[in-house]
């Protein structure tokens, strides 16, 4: 599975291109699958461009995307940037209306139980995710309720891509008991060297501006579907080279 991640806590600081607005996210959702991705991660924002949970926001940013490309499973983030209080963003989850399919909680930050509870009561699907160099692998495997999640998001928060592929396999190897689902991605320099890995892996992985800002040339990405056409170009380029002519992603 190939997901588009639309914007992160990105702002358009850092790209002209970054959708922001419920319709500028439909919008890149429906170019992103066109290109080929299978599954969308987004954060909504609020009127000053920053990460929200408020209830309005998520609705209309969630029933937006939906709308464009039905059918597709669309996520939104829970990070603790949003809100430092984990009962507060707990009780902003019970809050919304629009259910996305799945949410992130990132298992390094405080609270994240208390959050993740409130995503299995409201029936959204969990991406746990667990960072490199952080307690986390060791956190969410002691979690009675592990087996409950969607699916292992294990990000490698090492951006140099020599050394960020190895650092993906040390995480991996941590996350070895879990028997869940993973979804292996990288961010910024190191996105597409640990793209590639998990690719190699058979894993499913991500891309878009959230985690990186440039093609795998170097130049500048116009567009979250240009960054999706790349990434499909070298998971096909892989299946033609392991003599898979069907792959199921």
């Amino acid at each position: 599975m190939l997901q588009v991640c639309l914007n992160g806590a990105r702002t358009r600081t850092e790209s002209a291109h970054l959708p922001i607005t419920p319709r500028e996210l439909a919008a890149a959702a429906r170019e992103a699958v066109e290109a080929g991705a299978q599954d969308i991660h987004l954060h909504p924002k609020n009127d000053d461009g920053a990460d929200t949970l408020d209830p309005a926001r998520v609705d209309a940013a969630v029933a937006a995307v939906r709308a464009a490309v039905p059918g597709i499973p669309v996520g939104v983030t829970t990070g603790a940037w949003t809100s430092p209080d984990a009962r507060r963003r707990a009780a902003l989850v019970r809050s919304w209306t629009v259910l996305p399919d799945h949410a992130s909680v990132n298992w390094h930050e405080d609270g994240a139980t208390t959050v993740a509870d409130a995503l299995l009561e409201r029936g959204i699907g969990i991406e746990a995710g667990i960072y490199s160099g952080t307690p986390a692998a060791r956190r969410f495997l002691a979690w009675p309720r592990r087996d409950r999640v969607l699916r292992v998001l294990a990000e490698v928060t090492d951006t140099d891509p020599h050394t960020a592929p190895a650092v993906a396999v040390s995480l991996l190897d941590e996350l070895g008991g879990a028997g869940l689902p993973i979804l292996l991605h990288g961010e910024e320099g190191a996105a597409w060297t640990v793209l590639r890995t998990a690719v190699t892996r058979g894993l499913d992985t991500r891309i878009g501006l959230e985690d990186v800002l440039r093609l795998p040339d170097g130049a500048p990405a116009p567009s979250n579907a240009a960054l999706i056409r790349a990434a499909r170009a070298m998971i096909e380029t892989s299946d033609h080279s392991s003599g898979d002519t069907k792959p199921e992603r």
